[in-house]
Protein backbone atom coordinates (compact mmCIF):
# COMPACT_ATOMS: atom_id res chain seq x y z
CA UNK A 1 0.00 0.00 0.00
CA UNK A 2 1.55 3.21 -0.89
CA UNK A 3 1.71 6.26 1.16
CA UNK A 4 -1.05 8.49 -0.28
CA UNK A 5 -3.45 5.84 0.26
CA UNK A 6 -2.99 5.40 3.70
CA UNK A 7 -3.02 8.90 4.11
CA UNK A 8 -6.25 8.91 2.48
CA UNK A 9 -7.78 6.41 4.65
CA UNK A 10 -6.47 8.05 7.71
CA UNK A 11 -7.93 11.29 7.03
CA UNK A 12 -11.55 9.80 6.01
CA UNK A 13 -11.43 7.98 9.27
CA UNK A 14 -10.17 11.11 11.06
CA UNK A 15 -13.32 13.29 9.95
CA UNK A 16 -15.93 10.27 9.95
CA UNK A 17 -14.97 10.17 13.86
CA UNK A 18 -15.07 14.11 13.92
CA UNK A 19 -18.57 13.99 12.11
CA UNK A 20 -19.90 11.83 14.19
CA UNK A 21 -18.76 12.57 17.41
CA UNK A 22 -20.28 15.72 16.64
CA UNK A 23 -24.01 14.71 16.57
CA UNK A 24 -25.63 14.34 20.02
CA UNK A 25 -27.09 11.03 21.61
CA UNK A 26 -30.58 11.63 19.82
CA UNK A 27 -29.16 12.12 16.53
CA UNK A 28 -27.05 9.13 16.82
CA UNK A 29 -29.67 6.94 18.11
CA UNK A 30 -31.81 8.43 14.64
CA UNK A 31 -29.24 6.37 12.56
CA UNK A 32 -29.39 3.68 14.54
CA UNK A 33 -25.93 3.72 16.37
CA UNK A 34 -24.65 4.34 19.71
CA UNK A 35 -21.65 6.52 20.10
CA UNK A 36 -19.14 2.79 21.01
CA UNK A 37 -20.10 2.38 17.17
CA UNK A 38 -17.96 5.20 15.53
CA UNK A 39 -14.89 3.73 15.77
CA UNK A 40 -15.82 0.76 13.87
CA UNK A 41 -17.71 2.69 11.35
CA UNK A 42 -15.26 5.00 10.58
CA UNK A 43 -12.71 1.93 10.50
CA UNK A 44 -15.58 0.11 8.28
CA UNK A 45 -15.89 3.46 6.10
CA UNK A 46 -12.01 3.96 5.64
CA UNK A 47 -11.22 0.17 5.07
CA UNK A 48 -13.55 0.76 1.80
CA UNK A 49 -11.22 3.63 0.14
Amino acid sequence: MDIRKTLRKWAAYQQTVRELNALDNRQLTDLGITRSDISRIARDHASTL
